[in-house]
């Protein structure tokens, strides 16, 4: 699900939003749920780095829903380059950088996107578990999975587990369990090897995007996508 941009800009009228981060789709679910509420709570968070190492520290468990939520997104406002990354024990642990991500919503907007969501179905699942339940014929999917590039853990991932090449396999599985059931599918995926070899029977194209994870300006570039689809 990610933060769920291409649900936004097709604007469906019913959707499946899934994802294995539980922090995430609480959030998901308490905005669309108490839109008000959640960003009453963000409001007051006092703004600072202070503020943002004292919330990063809580223990999310120990919170109620709407407050979770509204610890979600400030510190996804506040963190480095926004990106969400936790340690092995299943902590978030990016830094403080508030000039690179951006303020908090107006509450326009953020209502906005509340009310789209009341559209959507949100499941914490397992990408498998949700295909083999929910899609049917003339359905579309988009999957976004985390990067499996020779095995190895990359920067943009979410939580402690990895997605390594067993779930590669299981991913391209998938992909013909959405074809046989006459659903359209369209993946996203890093350029590699890994992704060539285990979708090579599938449409492709080759995408460059903004890369956007380095400290600094001069480091960040341009970097190749594969776009899979069986359309």
């Amino acid at each position: 699900m990610g933060s769920a941009s291409l649900f936004y800009a097709a604007d469906p009228p019913k959707a499946i939003l899934s994802d294995i981060n539980h922090e995430l789709v609480g959030t998901f679910v308490a905005v669309r749920d108490h839109p008000r509420a959640v960003y009453n709570r963000l409001l007051n968070i006092p703004k600072g780095k202070r503020s943002y190492k004292e919330l990063r520290s809580l223990n999310p468990d120990g919170l109620d829903s709407i407050d979770r939520a509204a610890r979600f997104i400030f510190l996804n406002r506040y963190c480095f380059n926004g990106i969400y990354r936790t340690n092995i024990k299943g902590a978030f642990n990016v830094p403080y950088s508030p000039s690179r991500t951006g303020t908090i919503p107006t509450w326009d907007s953020f209502l906005s996107a509340a009310r789209s969501l009341g559209s959507a179905t949100i499941l914490c699942a397992d990408f498998q578990a949700v295909v083999d339940s929910k899609v049917r014929e003339d359905d579309f999917v988009y999957l976004d999975p985390p990067y499996a590039v020779e095995n190895r853990r990359v920067f943009r991932q979410y939580g402690p587990q990895v997605f390594g090449l067993d779930d590669l396999k299981r991913l391209s599985k998938t992909l013909d369990v959405i074809d046989s059931r006459g659903a359209i599918f369209v993946l996203s995926y890093a350029y590699s090897p890994e992704a060539i070899s285990y979708f090579r029977k599938w449409n492709r194209i080759k995408v460059f995007i903004q890369r956007n994870v380095s400290g600094f300006a001069k480091h960040r570039r341009m970097a190749a996508e594969l776009i899979f689809t069986n359309s």
